[in-house]
């Protein structure tokens, strides 16, 4: 797997997925899963663009799940061929959603996949509809648990707070050891 900063790559063709993958949880294992497998079919690469800090962190609007060495670790065992890393900070959040849509051209995609609540650039003014009308866009569903509850870094961490950590494992597809999450598990119990 490589890892790129923006405007660091280049490619002929792909299949991209963007968004935070905070925590890498079963919802982003979907839509990681799906991504891949378009990439595959297509005989392109699997690219996955993602956040650091995830914005939510950096708004102070949540605990960070996974360090950035433990996203692109399952990044990697997931399938990922290469991973662009957006600096999150004062002048990224100000670019705005054409800017942010000419950027992703470099890895001309073929088909972007996101969920139903995706959103970019400045005011997170970009919609589906938005990314739609330049590029090929599949969405896919949340995924919800066997109780009806959609799957979000944020209702995970909201476990992570109250206790519920067998709950927040089931949720995330793996346990709760990354050097972040048992951070996190530090400061809940403190």
């Amino acid at each position: 797997m490589d890892i790129h900063t923006l405007g660091s790559v280049n490619l002929a063709a792909s299949v991209l997925t963007i968004g935070a993958f905070d925590g890498v949880h079963k919802g982003h294992q979907r839509l990681l899963a799906k991504t891949k497998e378009r990439a595959r079919r297509r005989g392109v690469p699997f690219v996955v663009y993602t956040f650091d800090p995830p914005p939510k962190v950096y708004f102070g609007r949540g605990q960070l799940l996974t360090t950035l060495e433990e996203k692109l670790y399952r990044l990697e065992r997931i399938g990922a061929d290469q991973v662009i890393v957006g600096r999150f900070d004062e002048d990224y959040m100000k670019k705005d959603m054409l800017e942010f849509i000419e950027e992703l051209r470099d890895v001309n995609p073929l088909e972007i996949w996101e969920g139903p609540n995706f959103r970019f650039g400045k005011g997170r003014k970009g919609t589906l509809d938005v990314l739609g009308q330049h590029f090929n866009l599949g969405v896919l569903h949340p995924v919800e648990c066997p109780e009806n509850e959609m799957i979000s870094s944020t209702r995970i961490r909201q476990l992570i707070e109250a206790g519920e950590y067998s709950r927040a494992e089931q949720l995330l597809g793996w346990d709760l050891t990354s050097p972040a999450a048992f951070q996190n598990l530090e400061l809940a119990r403190a």
